[in-house]
């Protein structure tokens, strides 16, 4: 005998409304919540550049021995950038205008000594950094004055002077083509590789005896090469200084007054102090 069970209208909804609430949930849980945009990230602060040293990592200054025998060849310039300073008999005089960019014509109140007593130079910068001319000068200035109690100052003054300009014609100079800084002085010559006209302002001002100014507006680098007649030599073949930067270089010297920077020298010891 089968018993049939009376079908209940109330069971009938309560088995539609659970079946429904399992959809709903089944759904609900694999709808992914939406996208929430995140806020944008400021940009990371960008790293200030390494400041260069300002003291070597080593550095030895000797007096010249007097009694040593003269080197076999002249001493070369200094080549640039290095991580080392070497000069051989170079005297007070030379360092100090080395190390502020100063020719000896604006150069005040030295002792009577500073270009008659020489010494050896050797110095390195602390690790493999290669340094400019520029970023080394403050490397020696620091090492004057803490070897040599070095004391100085700066005046401004208005000379008569030259500024340098571009002649008529042109620019004769001739740009760099890849060959590293070097060069050499004479008593009648100029000659240098990958310079700038400031430094070869600098120079120029030898010859001429009076202080110069950059006129020229000219940027870059270049290989210079000027041949001239000294004052002491009249009979010379060679133009003198003025007419050889015009014919040689497409430069001009123009007689001015100009504002120049004094370096004075306020103190300086003769004999440095140990190493």
């Amino acid at each position: 005998m089968t018993t049939r069970i009376p079908h209940h209208p109330i069971s009938r909804r309560f088995s539609f409304a659970f079946a429904l609430a399992a959809i709903l949930t089944l759904v609900l849980t694999e709808i992914p919540a939406p996208c929430q945009s995140k806020p944008p990230q400021p940009a990371p602060a960008p790293q200030p550049a390494p400041a260069p040293p300002q003291s070597f990592e080593f550095a030895s200054i000797r007096l010249d021995d007097p009694n040593a025998p003269e080197p076999d060849a002249p001493p070369q310039r200094q080549q640039f950038p290095t991580n080392r300073l070497t000069m051989h008999h170079a005297n007070l005089g030379f360092l100090i205008r080395t190390a502020y960019g100063f020719d000896y014509h604006r150069v005040s109140g030295e002792p009577d000594w500073i270009d008659s007593q020489s010494y050896d130079l050797n110095a390195k910068v602390e690790g493999d950094a290669l340094l400019t001319r520029e970023q080394m000068q403050p490397l020696l200035q620091n090492l004057l004055q803490e070897r040599f109690h070095l004391a100085v100052h700066r005046e401004q003054k208005i000379v008569p002077g030259y500024a340098l300009v571009i002649a008529k014609g042109g620019s004769k100079l001739q740009p760099n083509k890849g060959a590293p800084f070097h060069g050499m002085i004479g008593s009648n010559e100029i000659r240098f590789w990958n310079d700038s006209i400031k430094s070869f302002v600098d120079i120029l001002e030898s010859p001429v005896e009076r202080p110069i100014i950059d006129r020229t507006g000219l940027g870059g680098t270049y290989d210079i090469a000027l041949k001239f007649a000294t004052a002491d030599d009249p009979d010379s073949n060679l133009p003198d200084i003025f007419t050889a930067v015009q014919e040689q270089l497409g430069l001009k010297l123009v007689p001015q007054k100009v504002p120049v920077e004094i370096l004075v020298i306020d103190h300086v010891d003769k004999i440095p102090t140990e190493n």
